[in-house]
């Protein structure tokens, strides 16, 4: 079963959510503010977290902030009342994987939790050749530690810039479409479609490129999406 921290202080929300988490075989418990939120989720281990962004005491922000300076790699889905572009950009440069604006189906909430265990799956198996770091160039990616280091200097991933790098490396050369790389990273079809992945390489790009219009790294295939360079060898 998998073992999820609900950090909402609204109880019905909390207890709504709850209950169907429990019917996909989840472990859940609940945390009514930040402070309490932020303490279960320092000292328990979880599968997932899903959290509030306006919260008591310490906001979701910061708690996804703190969480991501562990050494063990958390999923969280962010919830927010707020339906601003800066909204959701905050919470995922903070280290969100994802994000739902309330008032939200259940039912995508629940398909959204089920994609994210996937991926967390499909993650952990793409450990290549069962090596833990993987080397192209002069980009090393630590698949456990979800750390990223160009040139020895360690590069500020978001999860979802991650999960992209992440299904980059695992098949140099393949060439995905922007739906099947949605598909593949999101796992759902995600508000913003051609644009969402569009804006992720863009950054992606200006994180790991030494010149972002002439990548050495991820390539345009024009016409048809994108590839990672297979001249590096890991």
């Amino acid at each position: 079963m998998k073992n999820v921290l609900i950090v909402e202080d609204h109880q019905d929300i909390a207890n709504l959510v709850k209950m169907h988490l429990i019917d996909i075989q989840c472990n859940v418990t609940l945390a009514a503010d930040g402070n309490q939120g932020l303490q279960l989720a320092e000292t328990k281990c979880f599968d997932l977290i899903i959290l509030d962004l306006m919260l008591p005491g310490i906001d979701g922000l910061e708690i996804c902030h703190r969480i991501r300076k562990q050494s063990d790699y958390t999923p969280v889905l962010m919830l927010t009342s707020k339906s601003t572009e800066l909204d959701r950009v905050l919470g995922l440069e903070v280290g969100a994987d994802d994000y739902l604006i309330k008032p939200f189906s259940i039912l995508e909430l629940v398909a959204r939790v089920k994609a994210m265990f996937r991926r967390v799956e499909a993650l952990s198996r793409q450990s290549i050749d069962n090596k833990v770091e993987q080397i192209f160039g002069e980009l090393s990616i630590n698949i456990e530690k979800h750390q990223v280091m160009l040139r020895d200097h360690l590069v500020d991933l978001t999860a979802k810039e991650f999960e992209l790098l992440m299904q980059f490396i695992s098949h140099p050369g393949r060439v995905y479409t922007r739906t099947q790389l949605l598909d593949l990273v999101w796992g759902y079809g995600h508000e913003g479609y051609e644009h969402t992945v569009n804006s992720h390489i863009n950054r992606l790009r200006g994180k790991i490129e030494q010149d972002p219009a002439n990548p050495d790294y991820i390539l345009t295939v024009w016409g048809v999406g994108y590839k990672f360079n297979d001249s590096f060898t890991a």
